[in-house]
């Protein structure tokens, strides 16, 4: 679900050698700016589901982690097979490699030959953000469309202006069909994870600040032998899954932007970074962290808990601790994996930071390609995760296969809950249904009640929800084109940096102090001018 500023390095240099030749295709620019026509829902055209039609429309998204391994591509997936039979639209599939979408998406781009959808993450992935995405011919601006053809969506946002706000730009642009958290129970599921057998064994309490974790990390490699007392995944960047504040937001920063008293900060060049670096250096040098802390993945991840090398490490509730647990009991029947709370550095104060999501996340909403020959089709067909039908199907899947109505309740059938195939439920439940990962509808809360099937997974969240990080998140903003572009370069060079900077100092091939320098060099990549960008786009979605 998390995407970085690093996706757009490839694409910025895919695209620069042929954006020039689609700026022509500019049918949508023109359009009209403004939000949804203030006609009432009803005045659109009503759908009735399955579409009678003969025509098929393409569609391109990536294969989702969960499937990885179990299924190759989307039309081997049950809930993509039957997707088109619940719409009525015939639908042809291009499946995108799960580490390779970036670069996939941008050799796309450039052979011109676009699908009807194309499922992506248009906010953060395309140089110029999705006005510049409209006004370079790629994608359509979807007012018109989504006014006339697309009630159900229409009727949520008009109920729901808060995240109406999220999903346009700030001229006012619909430009995808969104996937929308339906409950804030949804926006927090992320948080450091820990064995707790380990700790009852060794008489430790649960770590709620840095000196506590580090005594436990110790206690792990001395007195459990973990070779990797906690283990982070780094690929495709350094310390990936630690972005939203853990560890690092006990002092005082992100891995990102965040907010400060209305002020937007970026968090590597923050006094704070430098002590958070000093830190992991330490650890690191102690051998406290996983040793390949610069290539580790979710696989490797497995394997430190399946042979107890780990004792540590931060992810989800569902894909995190769900993923987990199974694999560490099977090997040690009395391992149990809970969440703890973020870091402090000092007991007992509120953590400023950690993850939580706004009800609009851009990673996977899908938008219409300027060249198909059948957006209007294509409206109607999305506009089906929105309805009462479409919601269930995307959260629950096919009634009496993947759920079966409990007085009134949908429950997950032991198809997804117990899998014959013994498929952990994350897996299963990617196989039928879209609720545990991001898609074109509205994710309900019902979903998490059972994919959280562990108390010790509904608890985590419950521990990871108590962060003040409401107070320093922001919102999706859309810098104009023009700043897009600008700070997309900027950002490119800068974050690239900043990984050499992590990794250089943690592993220790630079000494702590020579923080100052990487920050003077990213003052000469102009970050104070991607701050300033940042801010200004904020300022505008603020007026919306």
């Amino acid at each position: 679900m998390k995407k970085s500023f690093v996706s757009v390095i490839a694409t910025t240099l895919v695209l620069s050698s042929f954006v020039v030749g689609c700026s022509s295709s500019k049918s949508n620019s023109s359009d009209k700016a403004g939000g949804t026509s203030t006609s009432s829902p009803e005045a659109s055209q009503t759908t009735t589901y399955p579409i009678k039609t003969d025509k098929k429309l393409s569609y391109w998204a990536t294969l989702q982690g969960n499937i990885v391994g179990v299924k190759s591509s989307l039309d081997e997936v049950p809930f993509f097979q039957e997707w088109p039979k619940k719409t009525g639209v015939p639908l042809v599939y291009t499946t995108a490699a799960n580490n390779a979408s970036d670069r996939q998406f941008n050799v796309m781009l450039a052979s011109g030959d676009l699908p009807d959808m194309i499922e992506y993450n248009w906010t953060n992935g395309y140089p110029g953000g999705p006005e510049k995405a409209i006004k370079d011919g790629y994608i359509l601006k979807l007012n018109d469309l989504i006014d006339k053809y697309a009630p159900n969506l229409k009727k949520y946002l008009k109920e729901h202006p808060e995240v109406d706000k999220m999903v346009k730009t700030d001229n006012g642009s619909y430009y995808v069909f969104p996937f929308i958290r339906g409950d804030n129970y949804l926006q927090v599921y992320h948080g450091p994870i820990v064995r707790k057998d380990w700790l009852d064994e060794l008489g430790l309490p649960v770590p709620t600040t840095i000196d506590e974790w580090y005594t436990t990390l110790k206690a792990f490699k001395d007195k459990k032998g973990a070779a990797a007392p906690i283990a982070l995944v780094g690929q495709p960047n350094p310390l990936n899954d630690t972005a939203t504040g853990d560890f690092v937001g006990a002092f005082g920063v992100t891995k990102g932007f965040y907010l400060d008293n209305g002020k937007i900060k970026f968090g590597p060049m923050e006094q704070g970074f430098k002590d958070f670096l000093a830190t992991f250096r330490k650890w690191y040098t102690e051998g406290l962290i996983d040793k390949n802390m610069a290539t580790t993945d979710v696989k490797a991840i497995d394997a430190n808990f399946a042979n107890g090398s780990t004792g540590a490490t931060v992810g989800n509730a569902g894909g995190g601790i769900g993923r987990w647990q199974p694999i560490v009991e099977a090997k040690y029947p009395k391992a149990v994996l809970v969440g703890t709370p973020y870091p402090t550095l000092k007991k007992g104060d509120m953590p400023q930071f950690g993850q939580l999501d706004v009800p609009f996340t851009p990673a996977g909403s899908v938008a219409i390609s300027a060249k198909s020959k059948n957006a209007e089709l294509a409206v109607k067909m999305l506009d089906y995760g929105y309805s009462e039908e479409g919601r269930m199907f995307f959260n629950f899947g096919t009634e009496n296969t993947s759920y079966k109505m409990d007085n009134g309740y949908p429950r997950y059938t032991d198809l997804v809950m117990k899998n014959p195939d013994k498929l952990a439920v994350a897996q299963a439940m990617s196989l039928y249904t879209r609720g545990n990962y991001t898609g074109p509808f509205i994710q309900d809360k019902r979903y998490a009640e059972q994919f959280f099937a562990l108390q010790t997974q509904r608890d985590a969240v419950t521990v990871w929800q108590k962060t003040d990080m409401a107070k320093h998140q922001l919102p999706p903003i859309t810098p104009t084109p023009e700043e897009s572009s600008e700070f997309a370069k900027i950002m490119n060079d800068t974050n690239t940096l900043v990984n050499e900077m992590i990794l250089k100092i943690i592993l220790g091939a630079e000494p702590v102090d020579s923080f100052d320098k990487f920050v003077e060099k990213m003052k000469s990549m102009k970050i104070d001018r991607a701050l300033e960008i940042q801010q200004a786009a904020l300022d505008r979605y603020n007026k919306r």
